[in-house]
């Protein structure tokens, strides 16, 4: 008897990990189909874009009338600018938008499975280790609308008994990543030898729990595959690495004729990710790391 393959929906489906999330599903397994606010031409194999604004209940409410979601991937949200008052205006959209697509899911198909990617901003502390029971902190409009989703989704989970994790990643990097995040601007100024950003930017002694993020991905298809209805997840790789320390790979690495003399700085105290549950519950361990994905963003290789 042939398997019934399951709707498995993705918004943001066009950044980073749903770029590499795509590439990890199995085709025999998932139909995937993408919310994007963008209009654009679908160039990705595998699966079909609807270009929505989740803002609006009824545009995703046509699509789940006719298509089941099995699982929903909510990864989209907008990012807030400068001013205070489109600060405020990404908080509302974004709680808005989180709101809509999670009670569409489930009015759907009450049977549908939840995740909701979340970040490790989240957390009160700024430094130390943290874990699932850890607590969380509203110190801006983008931490207010983080937790302020995931309280909605929780309560409305042990009300109604539905299946929705939240997801806590921490700083995870490809060569899908926005060029305008840290890591993929780093590589992009040791390509152009920008010696006066790169020296400045070493000074700063940066620290963060880095991870490769086809590893951080490798671990949502092991959850969402499993029948594991957990209430929060974190993924991380339980480690602090210097990005001076990752600059220094790259040029040695690369062979570069780069002169980069720094003092010596001590290492930082970080905010990072016990994944100890991850990796039990899940059997999951990194086969990667951060060194090997930003030299796959130097070199432009991938998977």
């Amino acid at each position: 008897m042939k398997k019934i393959k399951k709707n498995i929906f993705i918004t943001g489906g066009l950044g980073q990990d749903g770029k590499i999330l795509i590439r990890l599903l199995n085709p025999k397994k998932y139909n995937i189909y993408i919310f994007s606010k963008k209009k654009v031409r679908n160039t990705i194999k595998r699966c079909k874009i609807f270009n929505e604004n989740l803002k609006y209940k009824k545009n995703i409410r046509s699509h789940f009338q006719k298509i089941k979601p099995d699982i929903v991937l909510h990864i989209a949200s907008n990012n807030p600018s400068f001013n205070e008052k489109n600060h405020n205006l990404f908080y509302k959209e974004n709680l808005l938008t989180t709101k809509n697509i999670f009670d569409e899911t489930f009015k759907a198909n009450t049977d549908s499975r939840f995740f909701f990617f979340n970040s490790s901003q989240i957390f009160k502390k700024k430094s130390g280790s943290v874990n699932e029971k850890s607590i969380f902190f509203r110190r801006s409009d983008y931490t207010k609308f983080r937790i302020n989703s995931h309280k909605y989704m929780i309560k409305k989970k042990r009300a109604k008994k539905l299946f929705y994790t939240n997801l806590i990643l921490f700083n995870h990097d490809s060569v899908f990543r926005n060029n305008k995040f840290l890591i993929p601007r780093v590589i992009s100024a040791i390509k152009r030898k920008k010696i006066i950003f790169l020296k400045d930017i070493m000074k700063e002694n940066i620290h963060a729990d880095f991870s490769h993020a086809e590893d951080i991905c490798k671990a949502i298809i092991k959850l969402i595959s499993s029948n594991k209805n957990l209430d929060n997840l974190i993924l991380s790789s339980n480690k602090a690495t210097s990005l001076n320390k990752i600059i220094y790979f790259i040029i040695n690495k690369n062979k570069l004729k780069i002169d980069l003399k720094a003092k010596r700085l001590r290492k930082k105290k970080v905010l990072i990710g016990n994944n100890s549950k991850a990796k039990n519950l899940l059997k999951w361990r990194p086969k990667k790391d951060i060194f090997i994905a930003a030299n796959e963003i130097y070199n432009k290789n991938f998977i």
